[in-house]
């Protein structure tokens, strides 16, 4: 059954007036890891479990595009949500997911943006209770905008992450380098609540990603001894 992400790019293909041209797209794809066929990583799919649980939020058009990372987390994390940002209401589906007792919802986002009072750096929960991470998948200048203007996440404890780490994603130019692309940003999330191993497949997911992504389009071939495949051979595939 398609994930996510990938349901929900479905059902934006579905009501698209006009079709979605991403940069590549004349590029014959896998439909499954949306890399070029020539260079499709299906069969290096890591294996791992996670106790916690992650939504996406995403601007509209990110489902759509092959770059997008919050699909490579859904590839990992079976327990991900995935919804459209609306600027002048919210679905439904996700106000239940908020509220559904199992979760304690966690918005990841930097602390300067947020009233101090409910910014936090870790992840606490009550026993009964796991984590879910609100991920606002979108540009950075996007992410404002829907943390601005989400009211429905006014009443939600922060996560603001201590990361001292730079980006490693390199699909996508950034102004900033400590800005983390949104696979990187999670695998720091599940590493925090105590999924270390789903933390550390996908990041090797997202190298490996990155990986035949740029070798499709330098027409480089993969090789598969390297270092980023011998981290995904680790984990055994699915």
């Amino acid at each position: 059954m398609p994930h996510a992400v990938a349901r929900l790019r479905d059902a934006r293909l579905a009501r698209s007036a006009k079709p979605f041209v991403a940069r590549g797209s004349r590029t014959p794809r896998c439909v499954r890891c949306r890399v070029a066929s020539s260079h499709c990583l299906c069969s290096w799919l890591p294996q791992a479990e996670a106790s916690s649980g992650v939504c996406l939020i995403m601007h509209d058009i990110e489902p759509l595009k092959p770059s997008n990372t919050g699909w490579l987390i859904a590839d990992i994390v079976a327990d991900t949500h995935a919804f459209t940002w609306q600027r002048t209401g919210v679905d439904p589906a996700l106000l239940a997911l908020l509220a559904d007792p199992q979760y304690q919802p966690f918005v990841v986002f930097p602390g300067e943006y947020a009233e101090p009072e409910r910014v936090v750096t870790g992840v606490e929960v009550l026993a009964h209770k796991r984590p879910l991470f609100i991920l606002l998948d979108a540009t950075w200048i996007e992410a404002r905008k829907m943390f601005r203007k989400s009211p429905y996440l006014n009443s939600l404890p922060v996560l603001s992450l201590q990361a001292d780490v730079l980006s490693r994603y390199h699909l996508r130019r950034s102004t900033r380098s400590e800005h983390l692309c949104t696979a990187e940003v999670a695998a720091l999330c599940l590493a925090l609540a105590g999924d270390g191993r789903a933390s550390a497949a996908l990041d090797a997911w997202l190298d490996g990603f990155t990986d035949h992504y740029l070798g499709a389009k330098h027409h480089r071939e993969p090789d598969p001894n390297d270092a980023t495949h011998r981290a995904l051979a680790a984990f055994g595939q699915r």
